[in-house]
């Protein structure tokens, strides 16, 4: 068995960040069409845009989008239908970042409004836009990028954790609301991640200092890397979970473990 996204096409926002960019290489390799969904990095999204194309023999197209604002997530949509089709599946993995990590007592209000918007309103806007055209279809795949922040609840974490714990609920009503359209909606989860700004110019691993304390509480001994979170969503992405849906799926080593 292999993962063949060969005739689906592909919305990632937040593809110009370093997880964003990998996992949409990796929908491309698996034979999807790709929509790169960036907001401020137009010269990486097209630089991506042609590289997928090139690499891949898939079509891209690179669209700005602000994920936050309703209006233009529907114009996002109608560009990725009018340049490459009806998209089935959507990965919704872009998130305001919280600048300045405090205790509720010090946190600003302004903080919880971002993760509130981006993360909340984030889905909801593109369940809207995006999952009527799946009804319509027979088929579908929404993969919302969670954290284990949202299962550790760790001081200071407050104002991403209530973003990630809202769309969590969001996402799993959806699930049950879609289910019978032969839509899945389902969650990854990454840890602390390995991405491009944690490697050296050889693409190999540079070892921090702060690592650690994190490394020696996960019992895979490790970080994990981008590209295994990519293909935890290209399998949920694909046939092979046809029958998956309403999941919170950890990658990051067994850190954390949902229970029953």
């Amino acid at each position: 068995m292999k993962i063949d996204l060969a005739t689906r096409i592909a919305v990632v926002t937040g593809s110009s960040g370093q997880l964003g960019r990998t996992m949409a290489r990796s929908l491309a390799e698996c034979g999807a069409d790709v929509a790169l969904c960036y907001y401020r990095n137009a010269a990486y999204a097209q630089e991506l845009k042609e590289r997928i194309e090139r690499d891949y023999g898939v079509r891209a197209m690179a669209l700005k989008l602000d994920v936050t604002n309703q209006a233009s997530i529907l114009e996002a949509r109608d560009e990725v239908r009018r340049v490459l089709g009806i998209a089935d599946i959507v990965v919704t993995n872009a998130v305001v970042q919280v600048p300045h990590w405090t205790s509720v007592l010090e946190q600003e209000p302004e903080a919880y409004e971002s993760q509130f918007r981006s993360c909340v309103m984030h889905n909801v806007f593109m369940a809207k836009a995006f999952v009527p055209d799946m009804i319509t279809k027979g088929h579908g795949r929404l993969i919302g990028i969670n954290t284990e922040c949202a299962m550790q609840n760790f001081p200071a974490q407050s104002a991403y954790v209530s973003g990630k714990r809202g769309m969590d609920g969001v996402l799993r009503v959806l699930a049950k609301e879609v289910g019978k359209h032969n839509i899945t909606v389902n969650q990854v989860a990454p840890g602390w991640t390995i991405s491009d700004s944690c490697r050296n110019p050889d693409g190999s691993e540079r070892n921090l200092a702060q690592d650690f304390p994190y490394i020696e509480r996960v019992p895979m001994g490790r970080r994990g890397t981008d590209q295994e979170i990519a293909n935890a969503v290209c399998f949920l992405a694909s046939d092979l979970a046809g029958f998956i849906t309403g999941v919170y799926l950890p990658v990051c080593g067994g850190d954390v473990m949902p229970c029953i």
